[in-house]
């Protein structure tokens, strides 16, 4: 069987502008792996059809800007050059005229390029989405050879053009914030009585992760990372460095507008009660609450039941005391009773400090105790009734930012294989990361290009238009 594709290409009028023939394919019908179109037939035949089809494209623009827009008058060659336009299949090389200028219009330059006004990067924002998008949800060299398989890109492609196309992406979005403040507070509680009625509410999880710092061999710094749940809107992703990020709750608050934040809606802020994560959410809305979660809470209970089981093989008798403490403590802290809670440590870091054993840990286990009752002490005031608040089916944990940390930081910033970052490399991914997971980097880059949300679209011309 003989296949051969004819490309046509037409102007507005009708005027044909090109007819080719694209490929010719000899192709069997005997066995199943004949059936269709190859990977490499359909890669060859993109790379054709883009290189005919860009080429068509910047001499019509050419043409378009051959005269001076104000006299109308033919403008001269200098010469031209050639220029890699960089595309999802393949690098398609083009001819750029160099035109004098019009006397008519003054200028710091004599000559122009017409092309340089239409390729205002080399890299076409499909291309430059498609290596963002993969480079953010796995490793760069990973991401290049994603693209190769499936795509006819460009041969020159690697992982350092991947890295800095991304940095390029993130810095973007990085100079769209807008000023840091201290207060995000707007307006007055009368104008917030007339402000439509919200939504739903917001529920904001914080928590922290570590990565392995490239400059310093064996040490890690920390990125703070989030989820955004609100009731009527998509959940969002943020994170950033704190030691390096200028913006840290600006970013913050732009994510919430996203999601509709306004000045009479409930939010709930739910954290680990580290000074970090509290003063990046600080101030963000009158109607905001601060919530130490319940998770962190039982992760440091834990700690001390497991001290307590191996007191046990030494005191079994101080142990079952101390065991009946930890039990009441956490009860008052379920409870919200964090006054009678607050006694009741100050009674076990009393005990611990009085008790006689052998118990090789018990240093460890008074160390322990003491954090735990500063910690405490220090979050007092954002421990609410957890038991109240189950039984109306509000969050209480933010279990689901340990996922998070997990999705976000540990998948990609290798955990496992013990990556090593920058403060700027790691804090630049992060920002289209997270827009990755959530799904609204490609929100991002129609923003910046409006044409591709025209490409977006998978219904044919005709269905669009009626």
């Amino acid at each position: 069987m003989r296949i051969e594709i004819k490309l046509q290409i037409t102007d507005d009028d009708g005027t044909s502008l090109a007819e080719d023939d694209v490929l010719v394919l000899e192709k069997g019908h005997h066995h199943v792996e004949e059936v269709g179109l190859s990977l490499a037939e359909a890669k060859d035949l993109l790379a054709r059809l883009q290189e005919r089809v860009v080429s068509a494209q910047a001499s019509c623009f050419v043409t378009e800007h051959r005269h001076c827009s104000s006299c109308r008058r033919r403008l001269r060659k200098k010469g031209s050059y050639d220029t890699t336009f960089r595309t999802p299949f393949g690098d398609v090389k083009v001819s750029s005229p160099r035109l004098y200028r019009c006397r008519c219009t003054p200028a710091n330059s004599k000559t122009f390029s017409p092309l340089s006004m239409l390729l205002i990067s080399h890299v076409a924002p499909e291309m430059l989405y498609l290596e963002t998008k993969w480079a953010s949800l796995v490793a760069y060299g990973m991401s290049v050879d994603l693209l190769r398989d499936v795509l006819p890109v460009g041969a020159t492609l690697n992982a350092e053009t991947v890295r800095n196309h991304l940095h390029r992406v993130a810095s973007r979005t990085e100079a769209e914030l807008g000023d840091e403040r201290v207060l995000f507070i707007d307006g007055h509680r009368s104008t917030w009585r007339g402000l439509p009625h919200p939504d739903g509410p917001i529920v904001v999880g914080i928590d922290g992760g570590y990565v392995r710092w490239r400059e310093d061999d064996g040490s890690h710094f920390e990125v703070t990372v989030g989820k955004s749940i609100a009731e009527d809107q998509g959940d969002r992703y943020f994170g950033l460095v704190q030691s390096f990020d200028a913006k840290p709750r600006r970013r913050l608050h732009e994510v919430l507008k996203e999601q509709g934040l306004q000045m009479n809606q409930a939010i709930t802020f739910l954290t680990d009660g580290g000074d970090t994560v509290r003063n990046l959410a600080a101030d963000m809305s009158p109607c905001a609450e601060h919530i130490l979660d319940w998770f962190h809470i039982t992760m440091r209970l834990t700690v001390l039941g497991q001290y307590t089981k191996g007191l046990a093989h030494h005191d079994k008798k101080a142990a079952g005391d101390i065991e009946a403490h930890l039990a009441k403590i956490k009860g008052y802290l379920w409870n919200g009773n964090v006054r009678e809670a607050k006694f009741r440590l100050e009674w076990l870091v009393d005990d611990l400090d009085l008790l006689e054993s052998d118990y090789p840990g018990l240093k460890a286990f008074r160390k322990t105790a003491g954090e735990f009752q500063i910690y405490i002490t220090n979050n007092a005031g954002t421990i609410p009734n957890y038991a109240e608040r189950h039984r109306y089916g509000e969050r209480v944990s933010t279990g689901f930012v340990e996922s998070t940390v997990n999705t976000v930081v540990g998948k990609r910033f290798g955990k496992r294989q013990q990556m090593r970052w920058s403060k700027k490399g790691a804090h630049l991914l992060l920002q289209t990361r997270t827009r990755a997971l959530d799904g609204t980097l490609r929100n991002k880059f129609e923003n910046w290009y409006p044409g591709l949300a025209v490409n977006s679209d998978t219904r044919s011309s005709d269905q669009i238009a009626a």
